[in-house]
């Protein structure tokens, strides 16, 4: 837990089956809008526990509360009522300078597009969330970081002399080298070729499998989330499923089918299989 802010109460440490702790421990979240006179309910008492090392995705249809989810996830925006604890620390009480301070010790951030300047060179993009850090040993960390997705040998180049699943490395990497909590990807192979989005996905369930880092996809898409350990879907401002995948799809092994299989295999795996009144 971050030593930066004062101690209150410490939360419960919640488990899994396999002893695992909870890097995101969501409890009773409600998030509210105000647009005019209409009170707009985005969350509505989301419960919600992700472990060390999971890979998970998020899904849900336009209106469903997933993007607002993921901007607390995130520490982009605060709940309206609930609590929120990311590693251990109650993001739902922190101010905007201490909400700063754990997006970059705590988060590494995917985009979709990417999100890189365009006259930094790749290494120094990654060294990037290490000053605002004031981490020591930035470059050596940074190019280990590249080495890590690949991209080694592409220390000086600039974004526009990278392909698209490089710049995606690039943000992976630049992701990583803090060794967050947890890597919160938002549609992160979105922008991508067929190929290159498969070798992104080679990248995130490396470091998943092999250095167990705890990684969330929000995502629309269900081939994509199939490609992790467990989906979680929201409808209306409420989970409405929560399954793990039964075999994961390996990156790369597997061709892509039609966006009808696609749809009818994920919901038959995990939207489909919860109880009766989930759905009515």
């Amino acid at each position: 837990m971050l030593k930066l802010f004062k101690k209150g109460k410490e939360p419960e440490i919640l488990r899994d089956e396999l002893g695992r702790r909870a890097v995101i421990d969501i409890r009773q979240i409600t998030k509210m809008y105000q647009m005019g006179d209409v009170e707009v309910h985005a969350l509505r008492g989301v419960d919600l526990q992700i472990y060390e090392g999971e890979f998970v995705s998020i899904m849900g249809p336009s209106g469903s509360g997933k993007s607002t989810l993921m901007y607390i996830l995130g520490a982009l925006d605060q709940p309206t009522n609930g609590a929120y604890y990311l590693d251990g620390v109650d993001v739902s009480k922190l101010d905007e300078k201490q909400l700063a301070i754990i997006r970059n010790k705590k988060i590494g951030f995917v985009f979709q597009s990417f999100n890189l300047l365009k006259r930094t060179t790749a290494l120094r993009q990654v060294e990037l969330p290490l000053m605002y850090g004031g981490v020591s040993g930035r470059t050596k960390k940074a190019k280990a970081a590249l080495e890590a997705v690949g991209l080694g040998k592409r220390l000086d180049h600039l974004p526009s002399e990278l392909s698209g699943g490089q710049q995606q490395r690039v943000a992976i990497a630049r992701a990583i080298v803090n060794e967050p909590a947890m890597i919160l990807a938002d549609e992160p192979t979105g922008n991508l070729d067929s190929r290159s989005g498969t070798e992104v996905m080679q990248i995130f369930q490396t470091m998943n499998r092999e250095k167990g880092i705890t990684t969330v996809f929000v995502t629309h898409d269900p081939w994509i989330a199939r490609h992790t350990n467990r989906v979680i879907m929201l409808r209306d401002g409420v989970v409405v499923a929560d399954r793990k995948v039964a075999t994961p799809l390996v990156a790369g092994e597997t061709e892509r089918p039609s966006e009808a299989e696609e749809l009818e295999g994920v919901f038959q795996e995990v939207y489909y299989g919860g109880k009766e009144e989930e759905y009515n």
